[in-house]
């Protein structure tokens, strides 16, 4: 049995963790902050190879219950033109769709989980430094506690620590020129079918909007924004400054935009977007990355949870199969990379569209309508949407 040290207790981590476990491993949860993340967090889709990953760890009706089906998304133009809808990728053979849900539900209730299966998680631990020797890996906390196991997984995020302790000379994230925010409206009734993610690419802004089983509108924004900015340039862009700029945004569409940034009590305060094109060093030893840490994608790929989902089995297949820990992570890296870094090419790409000029749009607009004027012979996304991990598969080195 190998004690893993798992250094991040967010999603990733969690599920990395009942994967493992699964795999007849013993798990450590170390998570920096000192409570959960309740309450944290705006929303995102599972997409159904994320999903299709998750249910052989008996994990399906854990995460179904937390959110609820989507499965198509419609694309349209900010003059109102609906260009077309299509399926998020599914269903699965069991009926199962692509699902919307709050982040910080899915994280209670993954965390619930396995603290259900027994797995110990530790609170307000920072990882400052590790170490390791060919047969033990040691893990330094900031408030002076160890930690010792036989690997150690960082899947803690965007500005990891393990990745820089693995190679010093690992590559910063690099700045998408996009913001994120969005919020819940209420007290609308708009005549879309619940669950159908309707995107518009607006004449200033990419929105896109979602009704909930409850009538609550969900919706997110990205503003463009060409250079990256500073903590105190997004602290100022919050509250009724952002209200107001996202209603200039939005105004020229002929869209339910304007009523639904009204309609919203609280909208998120807004934060940069950011991918790694590649991450030279996924392993080293006996410590590994996984999840944001190794490969985070642009939100316009809708793949960055399912993409630490299929990591974290893939993960697991692989410590339960090859015995010796370090060709494990060597193996998961190879069924890993090239995969990961195709979807964050097409996140790029697909982001791409939402940060252009005024001539820019035009040109875009005449050629999305051009692309959608005929149905798809194969569906460009295919490849995300259709891959299956097959966890009774043996992993061979």
């Amino acid at each position: 049995m190998t004690k893993a040290l798992i250094i991040g207790g967010g999603i990733a981590g969690t599920i990395t963790a009942i994967a493992l476990h699964e795999a007849g491993h013993e798990p450590l949860l170390f998570e920096a902050y000192d409570r959960g993340a309740e309450g944290v967090g705006a929303f995102l889709t599972l997409a159904v190879n994320g999903l299709d990953a998750l249910f052989p760890l008996g994990l399906k009706d854990v995460v179904k219950g937390a959110g609820f089906d989507s499965p198509r998304m419609a694309i349209g133009l900010g003059n109102g033109t609906k260009l077309a809808e299509f399926p998020l990728g599914g269903p699965l053979p069991d009926g199962t769709v692509s699902q919307t849900v709050l982040r910080s539900d899915l994280y209670v209730a993954l965390r619930d989980e396995a603290a259900r299966r027994g797995i110990h998680a530790e609170y307000g631990k920072r990882l400052i430094g590790a170490s390791q020797t060919d047969s033990q890996v040691r893990a330094d906390f900031s408030d002076g506690s160890q930690a010792t196991g036989d690997l150690l997984v960082g899947a803690d995020g965007l500005r990891s620590r393990v990745r820089t302790i693995i190679d010093p000379d690992a590559p910063a994230p690099r700045y998408v020129p996009l913001l994120n925010t969005g919020g819940f409206a209420e007290g609308l009734s708009l005549p879309d079918e619940p669950g159908v993610l309707n995107m518009v690419f607006g004449k200033r802004v990419f929105f896109c909007h979602v009704v909930s089983p409850d009538g609550r509108v969900w919706w997110f924004a990205n503003p463009a924004r060409k250079t990256e900015p500073t903590g105190s340039e997004l602290a100022t862009l919050a509250g009724d400054k952002l209200r107001a700029e996202l209603l200039h945004l939005v105004a020229p569409d002929r869209t339910p935009a304007t009523e639904v940034i009204r309609a919203t009590r609280e909208i998120y305060p807004a934060w940069p977007t950011f991918d790694f094109p590649t991450v030279p060093v996924w392993h080293r030893g006996r410590m590994v990355i996984i999840g944001d840490a190794a490969h985070a994608t642009s939100p316009a790929a809708g793949q960055g949870a399912s993409m630490a989902i299929e990591d974290a089995v893939t993960l697991g297949k692989c410590l339960r199969d090859v015995p010796d820990v370090g060709q494990a992570l060597a193996t998961y890296e190879g069924l890993r990379r090239g995969r990961v870094e195709a979807v964050v090419a097409a996140g790029k790409r697909n982001g791409e569209q939402k940060v252009i000029g005024p001539v820019g749009r035009v040109v875009r607009d005449f050629f999305i309508k051009r692309a959608f004027a005929k149905p798809f012979d194969e569906d460009p996304n295919a490849f995300m949407w259709d891959h299956r991990i097959d966890w009774d598969e043996k992993v061979s080195v």
